[in-house]
């Protein structure tokens, strides 16, 4: 290996906190090619925070929402985010309906008033719109 080869190779950085025997690694800020790595990760966290967009609170309604929007946009309802362009996919719509069909049974009894208003609704609507989909006479 020539002396140019041995510049251009790679080097490992151990980013354990723990060896092996159990004790913990001198914490002392580490730079690989010149990069220090804390530095980068601090930066990445900045960015991340920046472009975090705000989630609703996580429950079953909010669940069933975010499974009609996906059948939604399976069946050329909603435009696909990144491209802006409407694609169906009635396979995938299906199967999404299906599995707000099943959560419905397995949930029966168990829902509100409103959380189970609230499924028959969403559930009647996707159907719908899926027979309306399948039964297009292609122009």
């Amino acid at each position: 290996m020539t002396k140019d080869n041995e510049d251009k190779g790679f080097r490992v950085s151990d980013k354990r906190h723990f060896m092996n025997d159990g004790t913990e690694v001198d914490d002392k800020e580490k730079e690989i090619d010149g990069v220090d790595q804390k530095e980068g990760e601090k930066k990445k966290e900045e960015v991340k925070e920046e472009d975090r967009i705000p989630l609703p609170e996580m429950n079953f309604s909010t669940f069933i929402f975010s499974l009609n929007s996906s059948a939604l946009f399976h069946l050329g309802e909603i435009p696909d985010p990144v491209t802006s362009k409407r694609e169906k996919n009635l396979p995938l719509a299906k199967q999404t309906i299906d599995i707000i069909g099943i959560l419905k049974e397995k949930t029966n009894g168990n829902l509100t008033k409103e959380e189970g208003m609230l499924i028959d609704n969403i559930l009647y609507d996707l159907r719908m719109r899926y027979i309306e989909k399948t039964t297009q006479k292609v122009t």
